[in-house]
């Protein structure tokens, strides 16, 4: 029986949800277009108005994921300023890897065709830009600062980094604010 929602036009976003959980659940082999159209109550055929096959479906929770990333780091950026806003931002970073590891790994370690993480990123380089000193590069900053944080995520989601869940904040708002303030230059004497 189909689905309520997709008769309102909401067919596309109820399966990006549905295979957003299953991934979440059992990684990408636990998706299938047919398992996904059975969790929203419509037709093995349904899905296929919407994505050609499992990789368009992929790459739109892909998609999913950078937009909700954007936004962490947005929220986390309004909450300071200057070096403590960059430090707010990598926190945020490393807390979605946590809480969403296996849609982290679906975003950045698989090919997609459509999905990227273009606004997350200018968020992060709009802070970058802001904090560049004289001779300073904002786009070296900004990707050294990326990769930090990408890096200190991969290292905790592969357990190569021994920390208890609790510490997982404090440790990436240390270590990105250590950075930034690496950026301000050398201190006189």
């Amino acid at each position: 029986m189909p689905d309520k929602d997709y008769h309102h036009g909401d067919l596309r976003a109820a399966l990006v949800l549905a295979a957003l959980e299953r991934l979440e659940a059992g990684g990408a082999a636990a998706l299938s277009l047919r398992g996904i159209a059975r969790d929203c109550g419509v037709s093995a055929m349904a899905p296929y108005r919407h994505f050609a096959d499992k990789d368009a479906l992929l790459d739109a929770v892909a998609g999913h994921g950078f937009q909700e990333l954007a936004r962490c780091l947005e929220e986390a950026d309004a909450t300071a300023g200057g070096r403590e806003a960059l430090a707010a931002q990598g926190a945020a970073y490393v807390a979605f890897a946590c809480r969403h590891p296996a849609l982290f790994r679906l975003m950045f370690m698989a090919p997609r065709r459509s999905s990227d993480g273009s606004a997350a990123y200018a968020i992060l380089a709009r802070r970058a830009a802001a904090l560049a000193g004289p001779g300073q590069s904002a786009g070296d900053l900004t990707l050294a600062a990326w990769s930090l944080v990408h890096g200190l995520a991969a290292l905790i989601l592969d357990r190569r980094v021994p920390l208890e869940p609790g510490e997982v904040d404090g440790v990436a708002r240390r270590i990105t604010l250590a950075f930034a303030r690496m950026t301000e230059g050398p201190t006189v004497g």
